[in-house]
């Protein structure tokens, strides 16, 4: 056990800061060391556990969408899922496409045949305006 004039002149010396670490045990730890160094430390420790926060991402398709051009909408999709993120998949209709909501259904079918696999859906399909979309998260 030293003094508080004794650590204080020591880090004095050493050219460091005499830091507090317990403060509520009997007596108070406190600890010579860099505090620029340790704050950068617990800093650059804090970061690390950041956890990824969930977003929300689009894919839109439209109903006459192509083979390959769907494929590729799909591919990004699982990406978004598998990061753990929300993907709304939305389908678009233009001019008299709106006589044939059978068709974005198909669409929209098969994107959930292709990740039913690594997902689940969050809000079934819905017909809202000019669109129809479904919300799709990780399993």
């Amino acid at each position: 056990m030293v003094t508080i004039e004794d650590a204080r002149r020591r880090a004095f010396e050493a050219d460091l800061d005499l830091v507090e670490v317990a403060p509520n045990s009997k007596p108070p730890v406190c600890r010579i060391m860099d505090y620029g160094k340790f704050k950068y430390e617990m800093r650059k420790k804090h970061q690390g556990a950041k956890h990824h926060e969930s977003q929300l991402h689009e894919v839109r398709v439209r109903p006459k969408i192509g083979i390959h051009d769907l494929g590729y909408k799909i591919e990004k999709a699982r990406e978004f899922i598998h990061k753990g993120d929300k993907v709304q998949v939305i389908c678009l209709f233009r001019g008299r496409e709106l006589a044939h909501p059978e068709l974005a259904q198909e669409v929209c079918q098969k994107v959930l045949k292709a990740l039913e696999d690594i997902s689940k859906i969050e809000r079934p399909l819905k017909l809202e305006g000019k669109r129809m979309t479904i919300l799709l998260s990780k399993k």
